[in-house]
Order: structure tokens, then sequence, then C-alpha cells
């Protein structure tokens, strides 16, 4: 073997026992009883923790103390009653049938309470009969589709036009299929304003025939030149009244007129000093034409 070697490798072996090394030593059985324990002591601290967080977590919307959880189950009862009477089921109800039937039961006395003796009483779509019951509160007291043309006809004959199909389908039950029966007895017409159906009675006794002559003549006069302003001012010299268009109107933008500036006084400077200035443009002159 080579001796070089030889010494090098001796000399590695004392270098690396003269440096000093760290042992681990092994735990003995009281450390380890002495570091379970403390877990163990700190463990409610992190439980304590979560539970905190967890709390933070909960919406407390949906508790029963809370006004918005009163108010969603007023909410639910008056949905449940319109549904029901839109599907034929009129009669009246306790507060506790209604409560059985919205699956509300959970409900407290404080709350109950408030429905029968607040809510329920003030609530517009609500109405309270005899013996503590209740019942949806429709807009239009319609039983039928016969009910529905009556009433259609009496808003026609005084002149107040027609109704609007969300209001028949709350207050008729069964309102889609009593206008599709009804037919050509009433006129549907969309509303260019918000695009809701309003509904008119069809008057047939108001339809005839007019003559080809008359028609002709009609479609004669010209009236190209003529403004919707100026038709109105001749149909009220006639005494005629006009049917208003329902849309809002445009106010044009009123334009901003530019502030004139006479009269306007400006701020003047060295006004203490008009004594001493003197004004050399006269001697500037007669110098220039010598």
């Amino acid at each position: 073997m080579d001796p070089a070697l030889l010494r090098e490798r001796e000399a590695f072996r004392k270098k690396a026992l003269s440096q000093p090394t760290v042992e681990k030593r092994k735990a003995r059985q009281g450390d380890s009883l002495q570091t379970s324990s403390k877990k163990k002591k700190t463990a409610p601290h992190r439980d304590a923790g979560s539970e905190s967080r967890k709390s933070a977590d909960l919406n407390y919307k949906y508790l029963k103390g809370s006004s918005k959880y009163k108010f969603g189950v007023l909410a639910k009862i008056v949905n449940h009653m319109k549904v029901r009477h839109q599907a034929g089921d009129t009669y009246p109800l306790t507060i506790d049938e209604i409560l059985d039937e919205t699956n509300q039961l959970d409900v407290g006395s404080k709350q109950k309470l408030w429905l029968v003796n607040e809510a329920l009483c003030n609530n517009p779509k609500i109405q309270v009969l005899e013996g503590h019951k209740y019942a949806f509160k429709p807009k239009y007291t319609l039983k039928g589709r016969k009910d529905l043309l009556r009433f259609l006809d009496r808003q026609d004959q005084q002149g107040m036009g027609g109704i609007l199909l969300e209001d028949v389908q709350e207050s008729l039950p069964h309102a889609d299929k009593a206008v599709r029966i009804l037919g050509d007895q009433i006129i549907t017409i969309i509303r260019p304003v918000d695009k809701k159906k309003v509904l008119f009675y069809n008057d047939k006794s108001c339809q005839f025939t007019v003559d080809d002559e008359f028609q002709k003549l009609w479609r004669a006069v010209p009236v190209e030149a003529l403004d919707e302003g100026k038709i109105e001012e001749y149909l009220k010299k006639q005494g005629i009244t006009s049917m208003q268009d329902i849309g809002g109107k445009r106010i044009a933008p009123q334009k901003r007129k530019k502030p004139s500036r006479k009269g306007k006084k400006f701020k003047t400077h060295n006004d203490h000093l008009t004594d001493v200035l003197k004004d050399y443009s006269g001697d500037a002159a007669e110098n220039v034409k010598k």
C-alpha cells in the first residue's frame, strides 16, 4: 500500500478524534410521562379555539331570536297562503295549521305571539276571519271565469281600462285555464313600458263593418304634414279627448348658459400708489417724433 495514503489516513483519523461530538441521549420514562401530561393539559386550549372558530362561522340570520328569522317565517307563510289560494284552497286556517303545512312547528312561543298579534294582522296580503283563522287576501275577489268576465265588462263600462294578468293570476284560482277558456271574449295586450300583459273586455257589440267608400275617404285624408301636437289640438277643439302615451316623457337636457362678463369688476392692485405713479407714455411719443 502507498505510504502517502497511509499517512493521510492517519492524519484524518487523529483530526476526527480531536473534534468533540454530542450524542443524543435516550429519553427516560419519567421525561416521556411529563411530555404526555403537558400535551394533555394543552389539548383543551386547542379545542376551545376550534369551538370559538366554529361559533364564528355560524350564520346568525337563522337564529330564532333574530328579526331576520321572524320575517323569514312570515314570508314563508304569506307565500304558502298565496300558492294554496291559487290552487283553489281558499278556506281559512289557524296559526297551528299554517305552521304545520309550512313545516315550521319549531317556532317558539314569542314568535307565534308576534305572528298572531302583529305580523299577520297588519299584513296586506292576509285577512283575519272569525275564530282566529287566516286566509289569503287577493287584489280582486274573483271566484271563477264568469266573475272575471263580469269584472272586465264593468271596468270597460266605467272607462277604467284593463287589469294586469299577474293580478288576475293572484286573485283567481287556475287563472291561466280560465283565460284560455274565455278565448276571444277578452283581449290581451302587452304593455310596451314593462312588457306586462293587460286584459280587456272584448265588447262585440261595438264591432261593425265599414263600407269601402268610407274607408277610402278616411285613408285619402292627408295627415303627413301634421304632427301629433297639431292633431291633438284639433281633436280638443272638436271636443274629442285623445289617448295619452303611458310611456315616460323624455326631458331634453338644459343647456348651460355661459356667464357673461359684462359689468364684471376686476380687482386692481397698488391702489395706494396712485398719487406716486406717473404716466410717461406722452413723453415717449414726443421723443419718437423728434
